[in-house]
């Protein structure tokens, strides 16, 4: 019987090789697998939160895609970290001052703003060792200032008043840039005549100058952004978000829409896609109030009734905010159009309801009203077509006023629609 046992021992002994084999041989695999795996999901960590700016996602909109037959792309400049496409703007404005010397480390960025380039440059201004000093107009949102101030910044509310105004919030921030940089040279004079440091105290520079932000008496100077005028806000756009959209559509796409406001987006992205695919068609989608439309089609910003530069814009011309304006900004200048549309504010607060229905997409007004342009050159060069819009900023910022049912109502701006029939689509 003892050979029979060997005989069975050494079978079950060579069975039991030949499974620790077999699975040795898988685990191995399975573990170069799971590296193989690994490797290749393994991404660089990004330096700092700058580094983390750009870059977004290129997503398709399937309702509108499906709705439209064409490919409705929107790139998801929400998903910056100040939540805004205007984070890409900030950036590039602070670091050409800092090259060129007009900002100084520790010094305040100061801007007239509406609110998402407010919240970019106080986001991004601390890792560049900068303050920010900021003046918005009173009918923005209330959400925008508060979370100005919760990242640090300060905040002037003034009323709105037209662009030629002394008092304009872009004319006021222009002046507190003036005024950090006089309080800036009275302090190296100081410095110079006692050979003495300026005391400091928790930060900023003691002295009796009477400003309207202690921020601006810290002694480093002030330095005005200027989005509206600053071709850096172009070049931004120029350089990075047009080919992103480039490399992300392979080349493959028909047309670009987006709404301006000072026009840098517009402007940056439809100069590069026009040198690179000349064939991309780029269009303007423009809200009410603002002259845009009639620049672009007609050749003339008004009516003859209206004087440019001179109109006072009423803040309830639109309930977008950020986009639209009555004058030619040097950043807009830079923007190579081919046709442009107009969209109401009925239209956006539609879309926007649209969207997050059926798309699970939260938008802002000025994301919506692209939307709304999106689908208006689908239905003007047909189906079969891809393009491109730019989601600017998602809803958290519009609580207040665009996603307040109680102000839509008094505006008669309640959203019924339950599909896209509001742009003519059953």
């Amino acid at each position: 019987m003892a050979p029979v046992r060997t005989t069975g021992g050494v079978v079950a002994a060579a069975a039991i090789s030949i499974f620790s084999m077999a699975m040795l041989s898988h685990l191995l695999s399975s573990k170069k697998t799971i590296l193989r795996l690994s490797k290749k999901k393994k991404k660089k960590a990004r330096n700092g939160l700058v580094d983390a700016i750009g870059n977004t996602p290129l997503i398709r909109i399937n309702s509108l895609s499906e709705a439209t037959g064409c490919e409705i792309l929107g790139k998801c400049e929400f998903l910056n970290p100040g939540g805004s496409v205007k984070d890409r703007v900030a950036v590039k404005i602070i670091e050409e001052a800092l090259e060129l010397g007009e900002l100084a480390q520790g010094g305040v960025v100061t801007e007239g703003s509406a609110g998402s380039t407010a919240i970019s440059l106080a986001t991004v201004a601390p890792a560049y060792g900068c303050k920010c000093h900021v003046v918005i107009p009173d009918d923005a949102a209330i959400e925008k200032s508060q979370i100005l101030e919760a990242l640090g910044a300060t905040v002037e509310r003034v009323r709105p008043v037209s662009i030629t105004h002394t008092d304009h919030y872009v004319n006021i921030a222009r002046r507190r840039a003036l005024e950090a940089n006089e309080v800036a040279s009275k302090h190296r004079k100081s410095d110079q005549m006692d050979g003495k440091p300026v005391k400091q105290i928790n930060g900023y520079t003691s002295g009796e100058e009477k400003q309207s932000s202690a921020l601006l008496n810290n002694g480093r100077g002030g330095f005005f952004a200027d989005q509206f005028e600053n071709l850096a806000n172009f070049r931004a756009h120029y350089e990075g978000t047009g080919p992103e959209i480039l490399e992300q559509t392979g080349g493959n796409l028909d047309a670009f829409v987006a709404a301006a406001g000072t026009g840098g987006t517009v402007a940056g992205v439809s100069k590069f896609l026009q040198e690179k695919v000349p064939n991309v068609k780029s269009f303007l989608v423009d809200p009410p109030g603002s002259g845009l439309f009639n620049k672009v089609t007609r050749g003339v910003m008004y009516t003859r009734e209206e004087a440019e530069g001179r109109r006072l814009k009423n803040p309830f011309d639109t309930i977008t905010e950020g986009i639209g304006i009555n004058r030619l900004t040097q950043n807009f200048l830079m923007a190579k159009l081919d046709g442009a549309f107009r969209g109401t504010d009925m239209e956006a607060v539609e879309m926007s309801r649209f969207l997050l229905k059926n798309d699970g997409l939260f938008l802002g007004s000025s994301s919506a009203m692209n939307c709304v342009g999106a689908v208006r050159v689908a239905q003007s060069i047909g189906p079969g077509h891809t393009i491109v819009t730019i989601l600017c900023d998602n809803g958290m910022r519009h609580l207040s006023k665009f996603y307040n049912d109680e102000y839509l109502s008094l505006n008669g701006l309640t959203p019924k629609a339950t599909g896209l029939e509001f742009l003519g689509i059953k």
